[in-house]
This record gives structure tokens, sequence and C-alpha cells, in this order.
């Protein structure tokens, strides 16, 4: 195995102590966990319980800033829609007016198509920007869902390795 000792696994990761461990250098030990020892992987493990909280934080910070992405975008997705509203409004009424040339009547016609051409496009790039933020939040899952794994393999493939060692 890489890493006999506990010792070994912190020179890897730069770190002095196991307490600070930082969340990249979380994903680089379980990268490195299938190298190790099956002691010390087992004395990691025991040291680590807050793995999977750890993941779950990272999930939740996501969730958090994803909510209030949808928040910011939402308000703003209203206040593009109530401005184009307005103009349509103030377009029809003069559209109403019984003084205006053909030419002019066509003018406002072709705002008007405008405005609403905008306000298409505007919907289709609102629609990428949650779909772009749905992948987000799903990555994220993925890669806590998948630190949970190495977790839980870590443990499981430790301790099946302890009863194959004893019961030589």
């Amino acid at each position: 195995m890489g890493y006999v000792n506990e010792a070994a696994v912190k020179r890897k990761l730069g770190i002095p102590n196991f307490r600070n461990l930082s969340k990249d250098k979380v994903l680089k030990l379980a990268a490195a966990m299938p190298e190790m020892a099956t002691e010390v992987r087992l004395k990691l493990i025991e040291q680590f319980p807050a793995f999977k909280d750890l993941g779950k934080a990272d999930i939740d910070a996501v969730k958090e800033a994803h909510k209030s992405t949808l928040a910011a975008n939402e308000n703003s997705q209203n206040h593009f829609y109530k401005a184009s509203q307005d103009q349509r409004d103030a377009l029809q009424a003069d559209l109403g007016r019984d003084d205006l040339s053909w030419a002019q009547r066509e003018a406002l016609h072709d705002r008007l198509d405008q405005n609403v051409q905008r306000v298409g496009e505007k919907d289709s790039e609102n629609k990428q920007f949650l779909g772009a933020g749905m992948k987000l939040v799903a990555t994220a899952g993925a890669a806590a869902l998948a630190l949970s794994v190495v977790y839980v393999g870590g443990k499981i493939a430790g301790a099946s390795e302890n009863g194959s060692e004893e019961s030589q």
C-alpha cells in the first residue's frame, strides 16, 4: 500500500493535522484512500464522521445560493415583463389615436412587434439560465453523493479487509 501511516497521508496532503482539513483536501484524501493501508484508512475514517456532514453542508450552500439566484432572477424577470407590458400599453394607446398617418401606425406596429420579440428572447434566455442552474445543483448533488460513496466504500472495504486478515 502507498500510505502506511497517518503522517505519510498528511505529508501527501500538505497539512500539519486533520483538524483544519479544507474541502479541496477532503477530495484529495478521498481519492487517496484506495492507496492507504487498511489500518490507516480506518483510523482516518474514525476521525471524519463528519464526511457526510461536509457533503451535506456543501449541498445546502449550493441550494441556498441557487434559491437566492432564482429569487433575484424572478425579480429581474418581473421588472422586465412589467416594463415591456407598460411599453405595449403605451403603444396600444397611441394606436388608438385618430390623427395618426398610415406610416405612423406602421411604425407603432413595428415597435409592438419588436417588443413582443424581445419578450420571447428574454423568455428563452431565462429558460437557458434556469437549465444551467439545475445542472449546477445536480452536479453538486452528484459530487456529494460520490463523496459519501467513497466514505462508505472506504469503511466497508476497510472492514472487509480486516475481517479477511483476521480469518487468515
